[in-house]
This record gives C-alpha cells, sequence and structure tokens, in this order.
C-alpha cells in the first residue's frame, strides 16, 4: 500500500488543474469566464490586495523602525518582533489561499534555540522567515499587476457587451468601434481576463509555495527523517517478532518436553506403585482364601488385604487427581483451589473475590494455575517452613486469570532448570502466561501468574 502523495510535493500540473483548469481542459477553456476556478480568483484578487496592503506596511515600518533604532539597542527587538509576525501571517495567507482557491499548503518548520540571543539569531538566519518577507513583496507585485490586467480587460469587456444595448436604447450616436464588432470582441476581452485571472491565481500558489510554504530542501530532509523512522519501526517490529517466534518455540518445546516427562512418571507411579501393590493385593487374597477354611486367623490376612485396597485405591486417586482433578471439572477453580487448601498441612486462605468470573477462563488456563497452586503449596509445606499461605484468584480487566500465592516461609526459592517450579514456568509460558517468583531470603515467597483466559 503506497502512502498518500504530500502536499508539500504538489506538482504544477496538480495546481493547474485546482487554479486554472482553462490551461489542461479545452472544455475548461471555452467555460473560462463563467468558470468558478475564474470567480475564486477574482475574489482572491480582492482580499489578497486588501491582506497584503496591509502587511506591506506594518512591515515597512517595523522593519524601518528596527533598522534606524537598533543603535540603542532597542531596535533590534522591534526588528526581530517584525519578522516573527511574518510567521503568522504566512499561517493566514496559507490558510486564504486554502479557503479561496482550494490549495493547501504545508507549514515550514522554524528552528529553535534556547535563551533570547539565541533565539533573536535563530530567528534572524532563519531561511524561511525571510522567504516570507520576500513573499509579501513578491505577492504583491503580481497581485498589483494582476490586479491592473483583470480590472483593465474586464472593464472594457463589460463595456464592450453594454455598449450596444445602451447605444440602441439610448441612441448614442455610433461608437468609435462598429457596433458588430463589439459584441464578439467584449466576449474576446472576457475570455482574456479569465485566463489572466487564472494565470494569476497559479502564479499566486506557486509564489506561495515557495516562499510561505515548507522548503523543498526541508520537505525532503522530513520525508528522509519519517522513512527512516517507519524503516526503524519495522525492524524493531521483525526483531520483536522474531524474538517472540523463538520464545514460543522454546516454550513449546519445554512444554513437549515436561509432557513427555509427566508421561515417564505416570508411567513409574504406575508400575512401581499401584501395580505392584495389586499384585501384592492379589497373592494376599490369594493365601487368605485358601487359608479361611482350616484357620481361623485368616480373618487378620483378610483385614491386611482390606487395608492394602483402601491405600492402593486412594494412591490412584492421588495419581489420577495429579493427572487431571475431577473436581476443577465438575465444580471449577474456586472448589478445585479449596480442595487443596484442605488438604495441605499449613493453614491456607483461599481469596476468590467473584468466583463466577473464574469460568470465562479456558480448561487449559484454569488446569494451569491448578497445579501452579498444588505445587506452590507443596512446597512451602515441604521446604518453606511456612506457618500461613494465601491464595488469590481472580480475572484482571486485561482478561487474565491471575493466580497470587504467598506464604510467610523462609523465601529463597528458584526455579532451578529440571525442578517443579521451572515445569511450572513452561506451562505457564507455553499458554503465553506470565511467571514471576519473588522468594527473598527471610522474607517469605511471593508467586505470580497470569495467563490469558482464552489460552
Amino acid at each position: 500500500m503506497t502512502s498518500p502523495t504530500p502536499p508539500s510535493s504538489v506538482s504544477v500540473s496538480d495546481d493547474l488543474r485546482t487554479v486554472a483548469p482553462a490551461f489542461t481542459d479545452p472544455r475548461a477553456l471555452l467555460l473560462a469566464p463563467v468558470s468558478a476556478a475564474t470567480w475564486r480568483g477574482i475574489s482572491q484578487i480582492v482580499v489578497g490586495s486588501f491582506v497584503l496592503v496591509l502587511a506591506t506596511l506594518l512591515l515597512t515600518i517595523g522593519l524601518s523602525l528596527g533598522l534606524s533604532l537598533a543603535i540603542l539597542f532597542v531596535g533590534i527587538p522591534l526588528f526581530v518582533g517584525t519578522l516573527l509576525l511574518c510567521r503568522p501571517f504566512a499561517r493566514l495567507e496559507r490558510a486564504r489561499l486554502h479557503a479561496q482557491l482550494g490549495v493547501e499548503i504545508p507549514a515550514p518548520r522554524y528552528p529553535r534555540r534556547d535563551g533570547i540571543l539565541a533565539s533573536w539569531g535563530a530567528v534572524l538566519t532563519d531561511g524561511r522567515t525571510w522567504a516570507h518577507v520576500a513573499y509579501i513583496v513578491v505577492a504583491g507585485l503580481i497581485l498589483t499587476v494582476q490586479g491592473l490586467l483583470v480590472t483593465a480587460t474586464g472593464s472594457f469587456a463589460l463595456g464592450a457587451l453594454v455598449y450596444p444595448v445602451v447605444a440602441v436604447a439610448g441612441d448614442l450616436g455610433a461608437p468609435p468601434v462598429p457596433l458588430v464588432l463589439l459584441l464578439p470582441g467584449g466576449v474576446l476581452l472576457a475570455w482574456i481576463t479569465a485566463l489572466i485571472t487564472q494565470a494569476g491565481s497559479l502564479t499566486m500558489v506557486r509564489t506561495a509555495r515557495a516562499l510561505v510554504g515548507a522548503s523543498p530542501r526541508a520537505e525532503a530532509v522530513e520525508a528522509a527523517r519519517q522513512a527512516q523512522t517507519r524503516a526503524a519501526q519495522a525492524q524493531a517490529r521483525a526483531t520483536q517478532a522474531e524474538g517472540r517466534a523463538v520464545e514460543l518455540t522454546e516454550t513449546r518445546t519445554a512444554a513437549v518436553g515436561a509432557a513427555d516427562e509427566e508421561r515417564r512418571r505416570i508411567e513409574r507411579d504406575l508400575h512401581d506403585g499401584a501395580q505392584q501393590r495389586l499384585v501384592a493385593l492379589g497373592v494376599e487374597l490369594g493365601s487368605a482364601r485358601r487359608k479361611v477354611s482350616s484357620d481361623p486367623d485368616a480373618s487378620a490376612a483378610l483385614e491386611h488385604a482390606h487395608r492394602e485396597v483402601k491405600e492402593t485405591l486412594a494412591e490412584l486417586r492421588d495419581l489420577v487427581r495429579g493427572i487431571h482433578p475431577a473436581v476443577l471439572t465438575d465444580r471449577g477453580l474456586d472448589a478445585a483451589l479449596s480442595a487443596l487448601a484442605a488438604r495441605s498441612p499449613v493453614p491456607v486462605r483461599v481469596d476468590v473475590p467473584d468466583p463466577p468470573s473464574l469460568a470465562r477462563a479456558s480448561a487449559s488456563a484454569q488446569a494451569a494455575a491448578y497445579f501452579v497452586a498444588a505445587e506452590a503449596l507443596t512446597n512451602a509445606a515441604k521446604h518453606a517452613e511456612a506457618g500461613a499461605i494465601t491464595v488469590l484468584a481472580d480475572v484482571t480487566p486485561a482478561d487474565t486469570l491471575r493466580l497470587v500465592i504467598s506464604d510467610d516461609g523462609r523465601g529463597g526459592a528458584t526455579a532451578t532448570p529440571g525442578s517443579g517450579l521451572d515445569g511450572l514456568r513452561s506451562r505457564v509460558a507455553a499458554l503465553d502466561g506470565t511467571f514471576d517468583l519473588d522468594s527473598p531470603a527471610g522474607a517469605g515467597t511471593r508467586l505470580t501468574v497470569e495467563v490469558p483466559c482464552a489460552s
């Protein structure tokens, strides 16, 4: 997508089509005497002449007094002040030409310096400000010449068109020019007046672009600066996107590795724990069945087998809960956090300001929050020597699920590579979340996790 052409780069042909269409279009040439561009040009002559006469008087008086009083020092600020007045005048001229001729002229940039003397020097050495002074003189001459030509040709055209009618009605006698030539002569003069008017408008616009608008050099510098800025922004976005891609690749790899490690852990737990218990239970039950008819003490073996069954079931429930807790699916994150708090050997206070809002978070976001809370509570109970733990869960205005877990333990926790906290960090990063661990030694631990609700 190409950017629009800035007003400062408007060509002569563009201005011709706007203020002098008679020079570009045969139909506009035929209709030049009644064209809107012609009448706008006439209004521009009238208003512009008044404005420039006033500006010329003020400029002449101000500069003359400033030069004559320069020896008394008071003339210097007067001279500088007169030059400074040329800047709002230039702004007025740009607005006037825009309103009367429909052209837009870009404003120039003026140098700025700190300090009174430095700022005066900047005004005195600013080429654009002196160009505004030149505009007052040049534009005044253009309007003067154009006004005289338009007045002369327009007056003759009006006289040539009106005289035949008045002469016939009032019997004024024979004119110096045959009546048969007056009418076409008047039309020709009206057409010439329109062309002079439009040509003068074009001259004024091009002069204004050169003297009260931005200089071509400044425009080129500004365009180059904007291009460099856009290029730098594009490069920054590209670098950011590249970094984000690398980060996502790393987090996805870490998440896959963590999932693979979790599957191996589940396999080990099933093989070494529940499976061995069930094998031993089968042996116990077989032995009890053989002894129950002949040995009155077989009931003790059955009791032991029953106890093993209950312990195995409890272990399987813990294992299933480690994969995905049923309470999280059935009753939501609020109840799941309360269940974790109830099982913790350290007193836990769960704070959920708006429980229904947690339902806005996706299942994966809620699961991540649950496992972060489970790992944090386990670490606090085993290693932190904490006396109390607080769990806060809410949804932020940015539509992220936030979980804050803090304890009053000894602190010093770190998410070292391969640790449980590091695995949780990878899980959160895989969901485009943030993982912030603040655990200064001797000052407790505060873990803050934010996961987008749409994760």
